[in-house]
């Protein structure tokens, strides 16, 4: 069977490679599901939950936006930052989220809504990858 080569990228470097036989993905276009042989593609990916299947199991991650590249059944993804289901600090999630929803809740002018926006949909996204139902 056919396999992509798939390379993620953060500013600390590369976080994984690794061949898989499907990259499911979050676009701001929409979920997106790439199998070898795909056309080429470059797309802007939203704060939301990438799939794969390594090695005959299906892998989750919380991703924070960025940029997904593919040509000749090779992938990049360029993210500010990535977490796998096990990486994931459900704790640290639930603390993060309950500090965005403060923030926007109490309306300071001051406030930058969007960074407080941001920072609880990745928590939310980091939840909902680990499993948890908030």
């Amino acid at each position: 069977m056919s396999t992509i080569h798939c390379r993620i990228m953060t500013p600390h470097g590369v976080y994984k490679e690794m061949d898989t036989e499907i990259i499911n993905i979050e676009t701001n276009e929409g979920q997106r599901g790439i199998l070898p042989e795909h056309m080429p593609l470059v797309t802007m990916l939203k704060v939301g939950k990438m799939s794969t299947i390594e090695n005959g199991q299906r892998e989750e991650y919380a991703v924070s936006g960025g940029m997904f590249y593919f040509r000749e059944n090779k992938a990049e993804i360029l993210t500010d930052a990535i977490e796998g289901k096990s990486e994931i600090d459900l704790e640290r999630a639930i603390a993060a989220k309950e500090r965005a929803e403060r923030r926007l809740a109490q309306k300071k002018p001051n406030l930058d809504v969007q960074r407080a926006e941001i920072a609880l949909a990745r928590a939310l996204n980091r939840i909902s990858v680990y499993g948890k139902q908030i």
